[in-house]
């Protein structure tokens, strides 16, 4: 079969998943996995070209380590406080510790058994990323926690892969000692470049949005291209370059632009991954898997119960972060499939990895979309994990402050509603794509952020759900009725001012739900600024405008006055 249409029978009938797979509200990298083994040898048998697909989804990993690093913020583990970084070592120790005795006990070598353990260890940062953010929970205390802990989990698990990759040769010492040194030269060789050039190229390239992407691929190919020469994987090279890139003010963009990228070859990463599962024997470690996964489901949690109890933290927010660990990672698959190549582990290891990745991710999901039912019925029983005693919830340097307002677009009118939301003490972002603009508000010390209204991704990363008011000084339709859905499908309840130069536009506006729309040639920057000073985020007094603006500009549109001359 031609490999073009070999890809797309198999992206085809993951589709055809997919779909089932969402009906039932399970992650879709299940679906994946699924797609994998029934294309492969065991079923249909219709995954035959090795190469591309493997190639594909290698791409599919760097791309994936590429955007950890890229988002790598030190910061969120920093706002929690020592609690991730405890926690998150922890629980890889622990769990490491129960699955070798565990794996040890079921007949495993102590090399297979130390792999199982590895892999049972680490928590799928994209599954979790995925439900805190449909639950809009990714800025609640157990939230920032879970993600602090899956930043040192992710850490962890690059410096496995970093030793592993330094045995795929083979070396003798003295090679492995050069190896070192050669890698080290080059770690500062790229430090210096991405603390003096790539800052300026960076900047430069982000007047154009085509050739900022661009640059980062170029940039995260090339480390990892240099890596590879060394004996590392690709893998290792790309995060590397993600991490060094993570000191652009322009990450955010570049990360939103590469994750559908990403998404596509991680899909293929699942697919490969579901067609090396070996059904031949995996019968007779069904026991192994059961209790592997019980491990995962129940004993993880456990253990981030336990260490977040003896920190000081309620019950409640020991167990909604407990339940972030009820999965094995996409990392544990990449470890298992480098300790394949190695030699080190048989297929049937891998196999018993994916099946318990299949069987964790699936239920864990329930468990986490029904938490607070599960928390209501079993939390009486929660608080031997609970001490006596202030609760360091309660401390307020764990109490997030979203953002009041976004302002999309900072112009003339955007500079006098900063003013005013400056002059009122309210937390507000800027979000503006043009790089000099970000520059010069970070210069003034404004709370600012590279990106384009339009960009799906950095919406849903702005948190809607929890600010009060969102303005938008760009004056296209499309781009407003966009943020306006994007509200809608975040169910927020935020205030949103437009601005519009065509009174059918501010019409159509309105009726798709905009609370104000300024119309510079009516009224302009400082009267919206007024306005905002006057009502401040009162809904009901910007509807009560609403009613008084729409009467005004029907008038205005009676008398012909649909593109009026600018006010002198």
């Amino acid at each position: 079969m031609d490999p073009f249409a070999e890809v797309s029978l198999i992206i085809g009938l993951t589709v055809l998943l997919a779909i089932i797979l969402r009906v039932l509200r399970q992650p879709l990298i299940v679906s994946y996995i699924l797609a994998g083994i029934l294309a492969g040898p065991s079923f249909f048998n219709v995954l035959r070209s090795q190469e591309t697909i493997t190639l594909f989804s290698h791409l599919g990993v760097a791309l994936l380590l590429f955007i950890v690093g890229l988002n790598l913020n030190p910061k969120i583990i920093k706002d929690v406080g020592k609690v991730s970084l405890i926690t998150g070592l922890g629980q890889v120790l622990f769990t490491v510790l129960l699955g070798y005795g565990l794996a040890l006990g079921l007949g495993f070598s102590w090399l297979t058994s130390f792999y199982i353990a590895i892999g049972l260890s680490f928590s799928s940062t994209i599954v979790i990323m995925k439900l805190l953010s449909d639950k809009g929970d990714t800025e609640k205390l157990y939230g920032r926690i879970s993600i602090g802990f899956l930043i040192v989990q992710d850490l962890i698990a690059i410096v496995i892969l970093m030793v592993m990759s330094s045995l795929k040769t083979g070396a003798s010492t003295l090679l492995v000692t050069e190896t070192i040194f050669k890698i080290v030269g080059l770690l500062l060789s790229l430090f210096l470049i991405g603390y003096f050039i790539l800052p300026r190229l960076t900047a430069s390239f982000a007047k154009s949005q085509e050739l900022l992407l661009l640059f980062a691929l170029g940039w995260a190919f090339v480390v990892s291209a240099l890596f590879t020469s060394l004996g590392f994987t690709i893998e290792i090279g790309a995060f590397l370059a993600g991490v060094l890139l993570s000191l652009s003010p322009y990450r955010y963009e570049i990360s939103c632009k590469l994750r559908p990228l990403r998404d596509f070859f991680l899909v293929i990463f699942f697919i490969l991954l579901g067609s090396q599962m070996a059904f031949a024997n995996i019968q007779q470690h069904l026991w192994a898997i059961l209790l592997f996964s019980l491990l995962v489901l129940i004993g993880n949690p456990l253990i981030v119960m336990t260490i977040m109890g003896i920190m000081g933290y309620t019950k409640r927010t020991s167990f909604f972060a407990g339940l972030t660990v009820a999965q094995i990672s996409e990392f544990s698959w990449i470890v298992m499939s480098l300790a394949l190549v190695l030699g080190h582990v048989s297929p049937d290891a891998l196999s018993i990895i994916t099946a318990v990745g299949l069987l964790t991710i699936a239920l864990s999901s329930y468990l986490i979309q029904h938490a607070e039912r599960i928390y209501a019925f079993l939390s009486p029983g929660f608080s031997i994990f609970e001490r006596r005693g202030e609760k360091v919830d309660n401390k307020k340097y764990h109490h997030h402050v979203a953002y009041e307002a976004l302002l999309f677009g900072y112009n003339s009118i955007g500079h006098d509603l900063v003013q005013k939301l400056q002059k009122m003490r309210k937390r507000f972002l800027v979000v503006d794509y043009n790089p000099d603009t970000v520059v010069a508000l970070a210069k003034e010390g404004i709370e600012c952020r590279y990106g384009d209204a339009n960009d799906s991704e950095l919406l849903n990363d702005l948190n809607l759900s929890s600010t009060r008011m969102v303005i938008s000084t760009i004056t296209s339709l499309d781009t407003n009725l966009f943020l306006l859905g994007k509200l809608k499908d975040a169910k927020a309840k935020a205030i949103f001012i437009a601005v519009s130069h065509d009174i059918d536009e501010a019409m159509e506006l309105y009726d798709h739900g905009a609370s104000y729309v300024i119309m510079p040639h009516f009224l302009g920057g400082h009267h919206a600024a007024a306005l905002i000073e006057k009502h401040g985020f009162s809904v009901q007094k910007f509807m009560d405008e609403q009613v008084r603006h729409l009467r005004h500009l029907k008038g205005k549109r009676k008398l012909g006055h649909e593109h009026p001359k600018p006010l002198a």
